[in-house]
């Protein structure tokens, strides 16, 4: 049996549909009849309450994996029976796992690691790094295949994505020989303002077919869905936030046959 192919959805910038990706795209992957598991980095454990788990009623979860060694498949969670998602679930103890790893040796590698033994039990792994370079996105990056990187429409979006393409690379270069970055994802895409087609513009004149052609809009639909524990695919699919996931899933699945 093939294993899964791992992408990590990475910006150290916060704010930019980061979470909101993950767990999205993840959905749209399952809508296509994919077994995914979505693996939650960070700990603000926004990927975990965003799909309907509580934190608080986990007993084991990511940081236990990291700094006690409990096997992955005694801490996933499947929030809906009826969908092939199983996630990884965190908290903001994970934190705290970052200045434990240090001493480690081969730290980087961990998380790979312990991914190593689901990975034929499922079709795509899809990790939600933290808003930072640190350990834990090290970790993600060094396990992933590809990284998918969100960028948000406006003045800033190219802020500080030179560092984190150089960390990908530096990261391609001592950890991970064949890590790749999947696209650019466009968000919070808002047609009734000038300066978002500029910063598309400007996107596409640097990383051309780099980037996604689907963009994602701002969109009340994907504001509400994290509060109420779902995807925007359950909440509101009609949406046109669900509507561009699902292109975004559709989208992601035709770049890997190329």
């Amino acid at each position: 049996m093939s294993k899964a192919k791992i992408v990590a959805i990475a910006n150290q910038k916060g704010g930019v549909g980061k979470t909101t990706t993950a767990v999205n795209l993840a959905a749209a992957l399952v809508r296509r009849k994919k077994r995914v598991l979505l693996v939650d980095s960070d700990p603000q454990g926004n990927s975990t309450s965003g799909v309907g788990i509580a934190a608080s009623g986990l007993k084991e979860h990511l940081y236990h994996c990291y700094t006690l060694g409990v096997p992955v498949e005694k801490v996933l969670c499947v929030p809906n029976p009826k969908r092939k998602l199983a996630v990884l679930p965190s908290s903001v103890d994970l934190a705290a796992a970052e200045m434990e790893l240090y001493p480690v040796k081969e730290r980087e590698y961990v998380l790979k690691k312990l991914l190593e033994p689901v990975l034929s039990e499922v079709d795509y792994v899809v990790i939600d790094c933290p808003p930072s370079l640190g350990l834990l996105t090290i970790n993600s990056l060094t396990a992933a295949d590809s990284v998918l990187i969100p960028m948000q429409c406006e003045y800033y979006a190219m802020e500080g994505l030179a560092q984190l393409i150089k960390t990908v690379r530096s990261v391609k270069k001592s950890l991970n020989k064949s890590l790749f970055i999947e696209g650019l994802l466009l968000t919070m895409f808002d047609r009734r303002n000038r300066l978002t087609f500029q910063v598309e513009e400007e996107i596409k004149k640097h990383f051309g077919e780099q980037v996604f052609k689907t963009v994602i809009p701002r969109n009340v639909r994907l504001s509400e869905c994290p509060s109420h524990g779902q995807t925007v695919l359950d909440y509101d699919v009609k949406s046109t936030g669900a509507k561009a996931y699902i292109q975004l899933g559709n989208e992601f699945l035709r770049n890997q046959k190329k």
